[in-house]
């Protein structure tokens, strides 16, 4: 018979559970994801099911017959692991690649590190960037809106960031004229001609109304969301003041991947500090290697490649800023 082991009090009780924070963020992505049928319709439904049930059956197959474990996919890790990973991807994807990188981010993110817990990296952006490497032309042909019906063979368009991505490459800041508001990025209309890039980066306003729910139910706290965004936006500001051919500040904000994964992935609990400050170191240096790589890198869009950097110093992080036990004296030298 196993020993019961009590420790001295305090002792801390709480309500969270890992299924109640697991499907509060499906409900937080509901609205991005609502928005994203809206405008890409069958192409939009089609990725997002195949990645969720891609992502789900992996699990179960590998927890059960690699593992020889009861398989967890009840708790709702799977499923958000599939629907981040479906919204960091263009509406016109084909199955097998979606296939593909569920298989990745649960085989090689996830599961290979013993599962839900243990991933030192986030797994769907182990997929993500997976995929991005070895399909670059697939996962950087993103279509336009408005073809409910089209799939495959839908019609593409530049993205915002690649419209940057040019001006500062050429440095004529003309280029920028041909941006759409940063009211419209809020709302999510893109300018004719324009695509908008993942199904998660469609509707600025929608990922910000699932921030406030996070926020609400207690599942996240501000401090990574917040610090990456005030990084991207005083950095770039400084930026766009030295040379006009860096895009608006607040443009910069609302383009691309940078509120989903500042607000859904970035804030991973298992990847990200565990101490208030450490997420606000954390989150400062992912802000500024996401404007680094956007605007001299090779990719249009550095989000992905920024998170998963800073969730390999995550560990030196929480060793360098550990929180003070409790009753603990400082020791003077």
């Amino acid at each position: 018979m196993g020993k019961l082991i009590v420790s001295l009090s305090p002792h801390a009780h709480g309500t969270d559970t890992i299924e109640r924070n697991m499907y509060g963020v499906i409900i937080a992505l509901l609205p991005a994801l609502l928005v994203s049928f809206y405008y890409f319709g069958l192409g939009s439904v089609v990725v997002c099911l195949s990645s969720v049930a891609a992502c789900v059956f992996f699990e179960w197959a590998i927890s059960k017959y690699l593992l020889k474990r009861q398989p967890s996919v009840a708790d709702g890790s799977a499923i958000v692991t599939g629907l981040l990973l479906g919204m960091n991807m263009p509406s016109n994807l084909p199955v097998w690649i979606v296939i593909i990188g569920a298989l990745v981010a649960i085989g090689v993110g996830k599961m290979s590190f013993g599962g839900l817990g243990c991933n030192p990296f986030n797994p769907a952006l182990v997929g993500r960037c997976f995929l991005l490497v070895s399909f670059p032309a697939q996962m950087t042909s993103w279509p336009l809106p408005g073809q409910l019906t089209s799939y495959v063979d839908a019609q593409t368009g530049a993205t915002p960031l690649a419209i940057m991505k040019s001006a500062i490459k050429s440095g004529d800041a003309s280029l920028l004229d041909k941006l759409p508001s940063s009211f419209d990025l809020l709302l999510g209309r893109a300018a004719d001609g324009f695509g908008v890039g993942s199904l998660g980066e469609v509707c600025a306003l929608a990922l910000l109304l699932g921030f406030a729910f996070l926020l609400w139910k207690k599942i996240i706290t501000w401090h990574i969301p917040v610090s990456i965004l005030l990084t991207v936006f005083i950095f770039s500001g400084l930026l766009h003041a030295a040379n006009p051919a860096y895009a608006n500040p607040l443009q910069v904000v609302l383009s691309g991947g940078l509120l989903l994964g500042a607000i859904f992935m970035a804030t991973d609990y298992v990847t990200s500090p565990m101490t208030h400050r450490g997420q606000l170191l954390y989150g400062v240096m992912i802000g500024l290697l996401t404007v680094i790589i956007r605007d001299w890198g090779s990719y249009p869009e550095g989000m992905s490649f920024a998170i998963l950097i800073m969730n390999g110093f995550t560990p030196l992080i929480n060793i360098y800023i550990r929180p003070k036990r409790f009753g603990e004296v400082p020791v003077k030298h």
